[in-house]
């Protein structure tokens, strides 16, 4: 969107200061400076995505396509983790993972929808807070971004492939700290599934849960929109 776009949504959305909306929003929240978003499952649904994805790597080598509780495994995993997982019986393992980390992940990206209101959402988060992506998935991220048109809404993304380990160690969010130079206390981490609870945790970070009360976090959020009415945006 050119200059007039945004101006004209400044209009329509204008950016209260980081004061003016720390001033009612909850206690745990007063401190955050930088937003941080878990991909598969916050920014995006990708279940369809990544089901077609590990069912051909599966048909690649004969195997029979995913069950239920590998589906479940594989959306959290990182790629190299849910090959291990699911070639561990398998003598094609070596030759699983260098398959998928040399195949093209773009015809699986049009079976992403991004979530209800995420776009709008980053957009009036701006330049309020800092926004940043801590995520399992590897290099398909940018695609996923650039596809959905939210690459240019966040000001760092962390992928699997740069950090020492993944999800649910820290180094994720510990990264982006450092990157900011902020404190624990001035991010929070939005996840939907207990791996992200615990990133949280170990970095000493508050946590928002999206669309799983089932978490221990300090909110959780059903609609994106959510988030802004917590930080009174």
């Amino acid at each position: 969107m050119g200059g007039e776009g945004r101006y004209l949504r400044s209009l329509a959305y204008p950016h209260k200061s980081l004061s003016q909306t720390k001033r009612h929003m909850s206690p745990g929240l007063t401190s955050v400076k930088v937003i941080v978003y878990d991909c598969d499952g916050v920014l995006v649904d990708s279940r369809e995505s990544n089901e077609a994805f590990y069912n051909h790597i599966l048909a690649r080598f004969g195997l029979p396509p995913l069950a239920p509780e590998q589906v479940e495994f594989i959306y959290v995993s990182t790629a190299a983790a849910a090959i291990d997982h699911l070639f561990r019986d398998s003598p094609f393992l070596r030759e699983a993972q260098s398959y998928q980390s040399q195949m093209d992940n773009t015809p699986f990206i049009p079976l992403i929808r991004p979530e209800p209101n995420i776009r709008e959402t980053l957009e009036r988060l701006r330049p309020a807070y800092r926004t940043a992506v801590a995520t399992n998935r590897g290099k398909s991220l940018p695609l996923v971004l650039q596809h959905h048109r939210l690459a240019g809404l966040f000001d760092l993304t962390v992928t699997s492939l740069e950090v020492t380990e993944p999800k649910p160690h820290p180094d994720c969010l510990q990264r982006i700290m450092r990157h900011f130079q902020v404190a624990p206390e001035e991010v929070v981490y939005i996840g939907d599934a207990e791996v992200d609870r615990l990133v949280s945790q170990r970095a000493g970070a508050p946590f928002i849960a999206y669309k799983n009360p089932l978490l221990n976090a300090c909110h959780c959020l059903e609609d994106h929109l959510d988030l802004l009415k917590i930080l009174e945006l």
